[in-house]
């Protein structure tokens, strides 16, 4: 073990804190007699982990050289230790080298040591957390509320939790080269399936590849097209698919296994999402659920549907009026506590912003959220469904399929974006241009129209920032507000 610290060391700290100076020389002590310790330590253990500044600029040194290919030792890191404030308190560079070879920690050891070190920043972080709160909590301020308070420390709290995992960085070539690898060959192991999250229809699955982790996506159409049914459909296909058994702690979920889905439902209730799912899945239609016109066949039906869905992985929050920090909160909480592996939010205009600016124009307001959305699906590794209304120009069209100018406050939203789906279905139109039966030949061809596009709608991929646009047929059953797949249904471009 090192010698007594020198006086001035135990001076600069605050003894209530915990930290182990120590450590901190056994491990610096370790890595200037075997450079290669960095390789093992250096992914995450940083200089800001250090608890005192002379042993944080050392470090910091250290990996600099040794990151350029530089033999580091007491000897070659004397020119530059010399430089560093603090350290002829010391004794100076020479002597406070020497010391550290001195006490350094064996080989075998020094990967406990850089925990140890590790482990007491973020417990000294949790106690500015703690201070911070107790700061706050006693002093009442107009401009922030308890829950504005709550919300801060959950986000701070958080980033302790995920700083191994977020805080990381930047990401060398070669990692970044092996992740993108490790995705082809999950999914090249599947026998070119997806290497995301699987919607459940599979065509769609095809042009996206899944779900991808950390992409936001937003499904948009205008009223009646059935949007939140679309998104209903694949956040519970995705819930269902869910096998924790089949992954190891902190593998993420492969496509097959589904995941774990946390729907932020700002227009309809739990129990309106709820029966959809079941009506959907009992084959029976929903209005008749609710008025309890159903026979006492269908009730039996319902109660197996019933029995057999509620154990999925589906959490709803149904709370209107969120802020997109509320819900950045809530996200980050129920990944803390059960995982998180898909966020929905229906539906990107009743959300709203945190900052008055935003607040009073609604294109900033917009701006806010999609970049926070989009923040927080990285934050996560997740991906992120966004729903979104679309400007009542459509409807002024002859032809009413969806464009991307088409968005409300289309800026932020198509630019933050990493896949736009349009959700479009003619026979909706369709229906509003019932001729007369009298106009025979006119009523005739309606007929026809109405036959080619009875229960199918289109999901239109508008924007794909790292795969092809193109358009998907799909089945739609309206009794059940139900999805699903056609046989031979999907325009691809040449060459896909």
């Amino acid at each position: 073990m090192a010698d007594a610290l020198p006086k001035t060391l135990d001076e600069m700290k605050d003894l209530s804190a915990p930290y182990n100076p120590e450590a901190e020389m056994a491990l610096l002590g370790a890595l200037l007699n075997h450079n290669a310790i960095y390789d093992k330590v250096g992914g995450y253990l940083k200089p800001e982990h250090f608890s005192e500044a002379v042993h944080a600029e050392l470090y910091q040194l250290m990996a600099r050289l040794i990151g350029r290919g530089h033999a580091v030792t007491a000897v070659t890191l004397m020119p530059y230790a010399e430089k560093i404030p603090g350290i002829e308190d010391l004794g100076g560079a020479a002597k406070y080298l020497g010391r550290l070879v001195a006490a350094a920690a064996p080989m075998s050891a020094a990967n406990d040591y850089a925990r140890e070190i590790y482990d007491l920043a973020r417990r000294r972080w949790l106690m500015e957390i703690g201070s911070e709160l107790v700061v706050e909590a006693k002093t009442p301020d107009a401009d922030r509320s308890v829950g504005d308070i709550i919300e801060q420390t959950e986000r701070q709290l958080y980033e302790v939790a995920e700083e191994a995992r977020f805080g990381q960085g930047f990401v060398g070539f070669s990692e970044a080269l092996k992740q993108s690898i490790d995705m082809a060959a999950a999914a090249y192991a599947r026998d070119g399936g997806l290497s995301g999250l699987a919607t459940g229809l599979s065509d769609l699955d095809r042009m996206l590849g899944g779900l991808q982790a950390s992409d936001l996506i937003i499904l948009a159409g205008r009223p009646g097209m059935g949007k939140t049914a679309l998104a209903t459909a694949i956040a519970y296909h995705v819930a269902r698919a869910y096998k924790p058994a089949q992954v190891s702690p902190g593998e993420p979920p492969r496509a097959e296994d589904g995941g774990i889905v946390a729907f932020f439902s700002l227009e309809m209730s739990a129990e309106q999402l709820a029966t959809r799912i079941v009506s959907a899945e009992a084959e029976i239609p929903s209005h008749q659920i609710r008025r309890g016109n159903i026979s006492p066949e269908e009730f039996g039906r319902l109660r197996e549907v019933a029995a057999q869905i509620e154990q999925a992985p589906l959490f709803i929050d149904d709370t209107g009026g969120l802020t997109i920090a509320q819900l950045a909160a809530r996200a980050r909480r129920i990944k803390r506590q059960h995982g998180l592996d898909l966020i929905v939010v229906d539906y990107l205009q009743l959300l709203s912003g945190t900052t008055r600016r935003s607040q009073e124009n609604r294109v900033q307001e917009l701006t806010e959220i999609t970049t926070n959305l989009k923040a927080l699906a990285k934050e996560l590794n997740v991906p992120i469904m966004a729903l979104s209304q679309l400007s009542r120009q459509v409807e002024n069209r002859e032809d009413k399929r969806p464009q991307l100018s088409d968005l409300r406050e289309s800026g932020s939203i198509e630019q933050d974006a990493d896949v736009v789906l349009f959700i479009y279905r003619d026979e909706y139109y369709l229906k509003q241009k019932e001729p007369s039966p009298e106009e025979k030949e006119k009523y005739l061809k309606w007929m026809e129209a109405m036959e080619r596009a009875h229960g199918i709608a289109e999901v239109i991929i508008a924007k794909q920032r790292h795969g092809p646009v193109g358009k998907v047929e799909v089945q739609f059953t309206e009794s059940f507000t139900r999805f699903g797949d056609l046989e031979k249904n999907v325009e691809i471009p040449e060459g896909m």
